[in-house]
């Protein structure tokens, strides 16, 4: 009689449980070797048996149908060879009609009679049980797992597992380019393949080395597990875990995907440095950039395009305007010496509002304890039966919300309490970023920080004006007084001290104290 070797492993992946079908091979052919089995072909597989629709095990059992002669099957166990009821009662209903004489397992006796039969059945059954058995074991740990704010899978890109807490954390690098796709897709001036496009500069790729594709992209700015909540089966959980995007990023993205927006790619045609930065002062029109020759070289000009009618506005050579834009740039500088202290005071101001911050964490805190309490009596009225199934699920979801976003707000309270701080420490750095901005003959900085301090920009009569924004304001009025006054210093004569021979005082401080007296205090 024939036979046919079946091995099979659970997993289709190679690397894993590789060394389970070597053992069943190995084992068989001792097997075989010792009962006097000469084996005519061998079908091995890598997949699971729960569910049929095997390929090679269909393909073993059809060359069974196929046999004149009946054959025999030998493996290593029953539940290789079926562990549903399908395949199961195939190989139990060839054995009645004949096509399968001999079953052999090193493990398992078996002989074709009707005892014999009704021991297979029940290896057959033992084998499903046991499936249907570990996937309920399984699907109640996962359960478990979501109940404690646990994470039950591979971590999503952006996180890691943890196997001492059985749980993910954010990955330190990882989860800053998570946070910059969110922050910059909220914009708006991303599509889903620029995004790919700038994670790939990031370094962030698919498994074949290319751009992450739009599905997954649009699943990742979809996900609700950066903001800490866990979603399965349309039932939120929160997470025992840090979110990696704050909510307000999260909504903002939501609203970019809903409407649809467009970006609109701009081609840069020329190397203008300055182009778009200026409109006309006379007509309103735009400010364009041409190259001459002259003087043995190339020169760069900016003019108006005089498209809006007649315009009498000249030319601007490039080095000129950028020596204007300096100049400018200068009269909203802030030194060193002033930037440190000013930083020093703004320390002082934020530890000054840290007490008056503690109240609201507190408020914060008996809100989240409300609502637990209220988590607590939905899930308890449910049990009971006393609501339906749809309104628990919409109850619990917007109750999870509520909670996630309380914890978001105390967990950097400080941070939003002290808006009015953040801005001016960014302005002050920024005062004295233009400082060295001043010196130096970077020309992109230098037109997207201008485009950052003024508005209506425009160039008349070959100078170039515009309008303060208010914070800027403050400072240019403010160095335009102490210039003024230390240029009055420069100009005022020095005379005699009355007190004091050897002394000197400055003729300048009359004029700025009418009522001042004494010289020894100048």
């Amino acid at each position: 009689m024939k036979y046919f070797l079946y091995a099979r492993k659970s997993t289709e992946d190679e690397e894993r449980q590789i060394m389970s079908i070597e053992a069943q091979l190995a084992e068989l052919a001792e097997y075989a070797k010792r009962e006097n089995i000469i084996i005519s072909e061998q079908f091995i597989e890598s997949k699971s048996a729960k569910k049929p629709g095997r390929e090679i095990f269909n393909r073993m059992m059809s060359k069974v149908y196929e046999s004149i002669e009946p054959v025999g099957l030998i493996a290593w166990h029953p539940d290789r060879l079926a562990r549903n009821s399908v395949d199961g009662g195939q190989i139990i209903y060839s054995i009645d009609i004949g096509k399968i004489a001999s079953l052999r397992f090193p493990t398992f006796w078996f002989e074709p009679t009707p005892q014999g039969l009704f021991m297979l059945q029940v290896a057959f059954g033992q084998s499903k049980y046991y499936s249907d058995n570990l996937s309920e074991n399984v699907k109640r740990g996962i359960r478990q797992k979501l109940r404690r704010g646990q994470y039950p899978g591979l971590a999503p890109f952006g996180y890691v597992n943890n196997p001492k807490t059985r749980n993910i954390e954010p990955d330190p690098f990882k989860a800053k380019l998570v946070k910059i796709a969110f922050e910059e897709f909220a914009t708006g001036n991303h599509t889903y393949e620029s995004l790919g496009r700038r994670l790939e500069f990031l370094g962030v790729v698919g498994k074949l080395g290319k751009p992450l594709c739009k599905a997954v992209i649009h699943r990742m700015l979809n996900n609700k597990i950066y903001l800490g909540i866990i979603e399965r089966g349309g039932e939120c959980y929160e997470g025992d875990f840090p979110p990696i995007v704050s909510r307000a990023a999260f909504t903002a993205v939501q609203e970019v995907i809903n409407n649809g927006k467009r970006v609109r790619v701009k081609k840069k045609k020329h190397g203008f440095p300055f182009l778009g930065l200026l409109k006309c002062g006379e007509c309103g029109g735009a400010i364009t950039a041409q190259l001459a020759k002259g003087n043995g070289g190339i020169y760069t000009y900016y003019r108006c395009t005089k498209k809006l009618g007649k315009c009498s506005q000249k030319y601007l050579g490039e080095k000129k305007l950028f020596n204007q834009l300096t100049e400018r740039l200068e009269k909203v500088a802030l030194n060193d010496d002033w930037k440190e202290k000013m930083l020093v005071k703004v320390k002082i101001w934020e530890s000054e509002q840290k007490d008056d911050n503690k109240s609201f964490a507190k408020n914060l805190e008996e809100k989240i304890r409300d609502t637990e309490q209220k988590l607590d009596k939905l899930v308890n009225a449910y049990l009971d039966g006393t609501i339906e199934k749809d309104i628990y699920l919409a109850k619990k979801n917007e109750l999870v919300q509520t909670k996630t976003d309380l914890s978001e707000k105390k967990s950097d309270f400080g941070r939003k309490e002290n808006n009015w701080l953040e801005p001016l420490r960014k302005w002050i750095i920024d005062a004295n970023y233009a400082k060295k901005l001043a010196l130096s003959k970077d020309f992109m900085e230098i037109k997207s920080f201008t485009e950052k301090i003024g508005t209506n920009r425009r160039l008349l009569n070959r100078e170039v004006v515009w309008e303060w924004r208010q914070e800027w304001k403050i400072l240019a009025d403010f160095n335009a007084e102490f210039k003024n006054f230390a240029l009055m210093r420069e100009r005022s004569e020095r005379i005699p001290c009355a007190h004091n021979a050897e002394g000197f005082i400055w003729s300048g401080c009359r004029e700025l104290n009418p009522d001042y007296t004494n010289p020894n205090r100048a």
